[in-house]
């Protein structure tokens, strides 16, 4: 651990930041349109960039101007360091907000991808023994595809679980004894509740590990414990986005944060209104550079994502930026009921603390001038109709009233009328105006 402590101390981190963010300008310049406009049109002088306080003097950058991009030049915009015959892989986003933004990768820069998971299983304590199970559709959307050959990369099995439906994929898991899964917080809840309908026995299997990305559950507590109480196994939460590459991940020794790879990426956390950056510890939003993706590299790149710094010392002795439980929400996600400030996480959190909850769905309208939010849950099939149901009902909506401090609509639904996901779940719509 010596040699890793000092390669993820502060003065060395800020070092390896100033060394890449330099060697990434010079490759970049002018070779890549994108950017070679971008900072041309900001009248930024790269050459000038020597420090961290220079570099963030850089303009912030957002997916709208990719997505923009991508649609002036289609099929992949002008973040193009290279010539297309230089790249070899392609994967997308999901498009759940929009058109999905497309991401080139080069050998060497999915190298890279793949070496940033290798330290993802440092931190995550990944032994020679650990088997890996990914129960997720190799399709373009990225998923775990770099999780997946990283594992590879570092000698551990890895065992395919597309195209399968809940059953064979436990029977498969059962089989081969995995130790590892990785999915959806989502998707780790839908096996915990097809096991308990085939009678598997999740407590003594060998799974002793998820890592699970794609949502926010992984840092909110209910949604956690009620996976770990179902498995009898460790959450480890991740964070990665597809045109950032895999960027967070929670140690084994802490916790309910996530730890950025700061040795592959420049961290900034920012007043969203501003771009100023926030004092430690305050709420803001993330914003990333990576420093390894040279062929289609983003700079001072808005996530969307708000967090908060944890300022503590991380007992694993790794001195890399720790998020706060995580991923707190999102900027665009945020509504305002009630004049309170409201995030879906905030409701998971609430409502993943009844076990006789199955599934649920929340839905916001707007109703003349105010937002109004609807609740849905899916109870227990063992409640369904009974007196129980609706105290469910009443119970959820005494919570959200204590917790958030307005009153929701919550109202039960039958057994199996949600849907439930394989990959990201989607439980939160807005409506057009009623």
């Amino acid at each position: 651990m010596t040699a890793e402590k000092d390669r993820f101390g502060t003065a060395a981190i800020k070092q390896t930041q100033v060394d890449r963010i330099r060697r990434l300008l010079e490759e970049i310049i002018p070779a890549n349109a994108f950017w070679t406009k971008k900072y041309a049109d900001a009248g930024v002088d790269v050459a000038a960039i020597q420090t961290l306080d220079d570099f963030r003097k850089l303009p912030l950058t957002t997916k709208q101007e990719l997505v923009d991009d991508q649609g002036r030049q289609p099929p992949y915009g002008t973040n193009m360091t290279y010539e297309r015959t230089a790249y070899t892989r392609m994967h997308q986003t999901s498009g759940t907000t929009g058109r999905p933004l497309r991401w080139l990768d080069t050998p060497g820069n999915w190298q890279w991808v793949l070496e940033s998971w290798e330290q993802i299983y440092r931190l995550v304590g990944v032994t020679k023994e650990d088997r890996f199970f990914f129960p997720f559709s190799f399709g373009p959307f990225v998923g775990f595809w770099a999780a997946f050959e990283g594992a590879q990369r570092i000698g551990r099995l890895c065992l395919a679980g597309g195209g399968m439906g809940s059953e064979t994929r436990l029977q498969m898991i059962e089989d081969h004894e995995a130790t590892i899964v990785c999915c959806t917080p989502s998707y780790a809840l839908r096996l915990a509740e097809a096991a308990e309908e085939l009678g598997f026995d999740l407590k003594n299997c060998s799974v002793r590990g998820f890592i699970v990305a794609g949502e926010p559950g992984g840092s909110i507590p209910a949604t956690r414990q009620r996976i770990e109480e179902a498995w009898n196994a460790r959450v480890f939460d991740h964070w990665g986005m597809t045109e950032v590459g895999p960027l967070g991940n929670e140690c084994v020794e802490n916790p309910g944060g996530l730890h950025l790879l700061e040795t592959e990426c420049i961290a900034e956390i920012v007043d969203s209104d501003t771009g100023e950056l926030v004092e430690p510890g305050e709420l803001g939003e993330l914003i990333i550079t990576t420093l390894g993706r040279t062929g289609t590299p983003l700079i001072r790149y808005r996530t969307g994502d708000l967090v908060r710094e944890d300022t503590n010392p991380c007992p694993c002795g790794r001195e890399l930026m720790r998020l706060d439980r995580g991923i707190l929400g999102r900027s665009d996600d945020m509504v305002t009921i009630r004049g309170n400030n409201v995030f879906p996480s905030s409701l998971e959190a609430i409502i993943r603390e009844f076990d006789e909850v199955a599934e649920f769905r929340i839905t916001v309208r707007r109703v003349r001038s105010m937002q109004e939010l609807t609740v849905e849950i899916e109870p227990d099939a063992s409640l369904a109709g009974s007196p129980d149901e609706q105290q469910l009902v009443a119970s959820v909506r005494r919570a959200i009233k204590a917790r958030l401090n307005f009153y929701a609509e919550v109202v039960a639904v039958p057994s199996g009328a949600l849907p439930r996901f394989d990959l990201k779940g989607r439980r939160f719509f807005r409506e057009d105006d009623a």
